[in-house]
């Protein structure tokens, strides 16, 4: 990858997060012990693999010693696998491996991620690894650092992928996709908006404020859903306030995770021949309708009833015949509190996003 950290970026705490440190990877001490001790992947009962080298070799058989524990024992040589080289260590693209294995994968994948990386290419594919944490990677000075470049320009983030498909619908004049899937909880919502976020910035048809004084920081939408402040049209600023009303009606507390959501979407979005957005629409199917009834252990319905309970006014509770969360059955069957979140503030989000999107107070009435 190209040396993206140049003049004042250098120092950037974004970097920390995208760019692997040259330091750890070139260490000429690790590449002495990795060629001496033979080290190998075993496999291990709870770690998946652990490291571990070669004392001696007997047939099809091997005498292994683990480096974390010192352990020895005797193992099959179908049941080793292959460590790379030391300079492959954290690598952005796993189809660069040497030694392309599962052990190698697993290991690639967890080093980078400790190492606060969460993004890493396999081949033609972005493997996200959810860290249920803010990173400050989706900002607009990231998305400035993204804009425009190649793939093999910039470190793995869902901003390369989503600009790559922008560029070659663009230049090839075809229509491009992008798939975000992945079991509950894997960040699926969050990078889809992630994706609408970078296409609303780069191709919005409304220019940005230079030096006149207007805020223009694109909004974090990984866990608040206020108006985003950068300076674009109404259009973008509707596609971006989509999402929120779909996770208020669509979205619930599952076990796995607090936001779950628990319908599939098909969003296409509409360019323009010069590339601004044009329009968009949203296909919604397979919602999970048996949760507005009935609810697992420490699961939750729908967050649009839970915002709604707690969010209305005294008027609005005795205009609409409401009560307490509490004598709602249908509402109740599982754990109804999630930690951290207030359900007062989502509604008047949830009220604030339909507000862009064009409804009036009768409508939302």
């Amino acid at each position: 990858m190209a040396d993206t950290a140049t003049g004042d970026s250098v120092n950037s705490p974004e970097l920390k997060y995208l760019i692997v440190d040259k330091k750890d990877i070139c260490d000429p001490t690790t590449q002495a012990e990795w060629t001496a001790k033979k080290l190998i992947w075993v496999p291990h009962e709870t770690q998946g693999f652990v490291s571990a080298s070669i004392k001696a070799s007997h047939a099809d058989e091997l005498e292994v010693e683990v480096l974390e524990t010192g352990k020895r024992y005797k193992i099959s040589t179908d049941d080793v696998q292959k460590m790379n080289p030391p300079k492959f260590n954290k690598v952005e693209d796993m189809a660069e491996l040497t030694c392309l294995n599962e052990a190698s994968v697993l290991h690639n994948i967890k080093d980078r991620y400790f190492s606060g990386l969460i993004y890493t290419y396999s081949g033609l594919f972005c493997v996200v690894v959810n860290p249920y944490k803010k990173l400050p990677i989706y900002t607009e000075k990231v998305i400035d650092l993204f804009k425009g470049k190649k793939r093999h320009e910039v470190p793995p983030h869902i901003f390369a992928v989503t600009d790559g498909s922008y560029r070659s619908m663009l230049q090839d004049r075809e229509d491009q996709s992008i798939l975000c899937t992945g079991e509950s909880g894997a960040g699926k919502t969050e990078n889809t908006k992630k994706v609408i976020q970078y296409l609303a910035y780069v191709a919005s048809s409304k220019p940005r404020a230079g030096a006149s004084g207007v805020h223009s920081d694109v909004t974090d939408l990984s866990h608040a859903h206020t108006p985003p402040p950068i300076n674009m049209g109404e259009l973008e600023q509707q596609l971006l306030q989509a999402n929120p009303i779909l996770e208020a009606f669509g979205n619930a507390k599952t076990v796995k995770n607090d936001n779950s959501s628990r319908f599939g979407k098909f969003i296409r979005i509409n360019f323009d021949a010069s590339g601004y957005i044009a329009g968009a629409n949203i296909e919604t199917y397979l919602l999970e309708k048996s949760r507005a009834i009935r609810q697992a252990k420490d699961e939750r319905s729908f967050h649009i009833f839970y915002q709604l309970l707690h969010g209305a006014t005294v008027e609005q509770k005795k205009e609409y015949l409401l009560e307490d969360v509490r004598g709602y059955t249908f509402l109740t069957q599982g754990h109804v509190p999630v930690p951290g979140v207030d359900d007062a503030q989502e509604f008047r989000n949830t009220v604030k996003s339909m507000q862009i999107m064009g409804l009036n107070q009768d409508d939302l009435n």
